[in-house]
């Protein structure tokens, strides 16, 4: 008998020995030894205080971000799904979103309450849970500037309020140094006309549109931008725009579009992928002096 056989009793979903390819934008990578998918907040919690101590616990969103391995990923991989919590609403100034919620959906929720601030979400393709952990934000703004308090569960099941000091954020990274799993965040924005709003947003979505390859089976940005430097430049620069790197067959490559952005173009695997952004990093030191830091996450076991 192992853990997986005597799992605490939920309301959600368990699913042993799930593919988590088709929860990742790249569509690539093994199986969850088991995915959870709770039915609201305290399914979550009470779950997380009787699961074993033990059993490795980690959490997916819509995998935009993010390239799972080939041999899946130890323990417990959970995912915040459906309506508990993808809620949004507004009240005055502030607005609360559920960590399931898409970036996206926020925005726009900001936008018909007449609330500036958080235009920025419109060019994020991740949730709420995701940008809470990176400090996620592009074209000049962050997380952190608008982010009032966020709720979350502990490992051991206990559910706690954080301020945004508590975070301790800094480019694309927070210092909380705790296993949280973030189930709620609530901004301040900035009163404004909701046209106004919607205006600035329906650019920021044009100029995502036109400028990155968000048709393809894509992650994001792969690499942090290093002091003083844009990753797409030093990429452009070691000249792997658009050049396809087959590794093990399949091949991925960085786009013509953008060239901090890895896709795959056709059946790569993970390990093709990751091989990819290592291979590109090494050049990019040799060539140009620069370390690279992977943005995206990468999780789970090779093959």
């Amino acid at each position: 008998m192992t853990w997986r056989d005597t799992l605490p009793t939920v309301r959600g979903k368990l699913l042993r020995d799930e593919p988590l390819a088709p929860f990742t934008w790249f569509r690539v990578g093994g199986a969850a030894d088991v995915l959870f998918i709770p039915a609201d907040a305290d399914d979550l919690a009470a779950f997380l205080k009787a699961l074993d101590p033990g059993v490795p616990v980690t959490v997916l969103g819509v995998g935009s971000n993010v390239i799972v391995r080939d041999g899946g990923v130890e323990g417990v991989v959970i995912r915040l799904a459906g309506r508990p919590f993808a809620g949004i609403t507004t009240e005055g100034e502030t607005i609360t979103a559920g960590a399931g919620a898409l970036d996206a959906m926020v925005a726009r929720a900001s936008a018909k309450a007449g609330l500036a601030g958080l235009e920025f979400y419109a060019g994020i393709p991740g949730t709420i849970g995701g940008a809470l952990v990176m400090n996620a934000g592009c074209y000049g703004s962050e997380t952190k500037d608008v982010l009032v308090s966020a709720k979350g569960v502990t490992r051991t099941g206990e559910l706690r309020d954080f301020s945004v000091d508590d975070f301790g954020y800094s480019y694309r990274h927070n210092d909380y140094d705790e296993d949280i799993l973030w189930i709620e965040a609530t901004y301040r924005g900035t009163p404004d006309d909701p046209e106004t709003v919607a205006a600035r947003i329906a650019a920021i979505t044009a100029r995502r549109e036109t400028t990155q390859p968000i048709r393809e089976k894509t992650g994001g940005s792969t690499f942090k931008n290093p002091p003083g430097h844009s990753s797409w430049k030093l990429v452009d620069e070691a000249g792997w725009r658009g050049k396809l790197h087959a590794v093990t067959g399949g091949g991925a490559m960085f786009s013509d579009l953008h060239s901090n952005f890895m896709i795959n173009p056709g059946e790569a695997t993970a390990a093709d992928i990751e091989g990819l952004g290592e291979t590109v990093r090494a050049d990019v030191q040799s060539k140009l002096g620069v370390n690279l830091e992977w943005e995206i996450k990468r999780l789970g076991r090779p093959l």
